[in-house]
């Protein structure tokens, strides 16, 4: 790409959660459920010294997507590092749960989830895990009927149990700026040393976590550049295949074979993890 089609670019990363759900439905189409002058948010972070956000950090717009139902639920990176919270992962949980009931009454309503989420909120502990068990049944109810489609553009990623959730999505998309994995890299680097992970060395995370990465082991369906109108096509691509033959989520001996290659005794390059994830493998 050169300078001047860079310089023309509208970037989604550089977007808020409200924008970038606003940038993927139809003009015109959207409305917000349980907005910030709903006043819905958490009880319980402004007694440990948190400042609540009037929406909990996730923003829910129903419309449609190339005339198509749609729900976007997207989560404000921004706010407390995208965290799950007994209110936030209840809206995500509960719109979801509508589009299902709205698929089961004949109107079909497919659903798009923007992680940008660092996994549980610490500082409301077992009841974010309970909302985020939610999600995932919700996701799994959901893709029965449509497309439950997960992107994640930057600049926090999607860890924890979001990123289960994002394995749960009938399809994944990913930019170059994104990273998708069940543990941080601070957190790796606590668990198992700094010979094992450095949470400093960015280039070293990209490499293994990043939505190249991802895209060529077979965890992630599309590899955009952090462009709005090519992120609303390529979803707008994904939704017209419909269905996956089947989830991945349902690929799971294939993906234990795979992690049976892996040498745990010596440092892995993303060369090799390329190699073994990249090859597919039939459920």
């Amino acid at each position: 790409m050169d300078t001047q089609q860079l310089l023309q670019r509208a970037s989604f990363i550089e977007l808020n959660a409200r924008s970038r759900a606003h940038a993927l439905l139809d003009h015109g189409s959207a409305r917000e459920l349980l907005g910030p002058f709903d006043r819905i948010k958490s009880p319980w972070l402004e007694m440990q010294g948190v400042t609540p956000q009037a929406d909990d950090g996730v923003v829910l717009l129903k419309g449609k997507i190339n005339g198509q139902h749609a729900v976007v639920l997207a989560i404000e990176g921004a706010y407390q590092g995208g965290s799950m919270g007994e209110v936030g992962g209840a809206k995500i949980a509960a719109a979801l749960d509508l589009a299902a009931e709205d698929n089961r009454n004949s109107i079909p309503t497919c659903a798009l989830i923007l992680f940008e989420t660092g996994g549980v909120r610490l500082q409301e502990a077992n009841l974010g895990l309970a909302a985020i068990a939610d999600i995932h049944a919700a996701i799994v109810d959901l893709r029965r009927y449509q497309p439950v489609i997960g992107i994640t553009a930057g600049t926090v990623g999607c860890y924890g149990g979001m990123s289960i959730a994002a394995g749960l999505c009938s399809y994944v998309v990913m930019t170059r700026e994104a990273r998708l994995g069940l543990n941080g890299p601070a957190v790796i680097e606590q668990e198992a040393g700094l010979s094992e992970f450095d949470s400093r060395d960015r280039p070293f995370i990209w490499s293994f976590t990043g939505g190249q990465q991802r895209y060529r082991s077979g965890l992630a369906d599309a590899y955009v550049e952090d462009d709005i109108d090519e992120i609303r096509n390529n979803v707008i691509s994904l939704l017209k295949s419909g269905l996956p033959d089947q989830n991945r989520s349902a690929l799971y001996d294939g993906f234990l074979a795979r992690l049976a290659e892996v040498d745990a005794g010596t440092q892995s390059t993303p060369q090799q993890v390329c190699a073994i994830y990249g090859k597919g493998f039939a459920s």
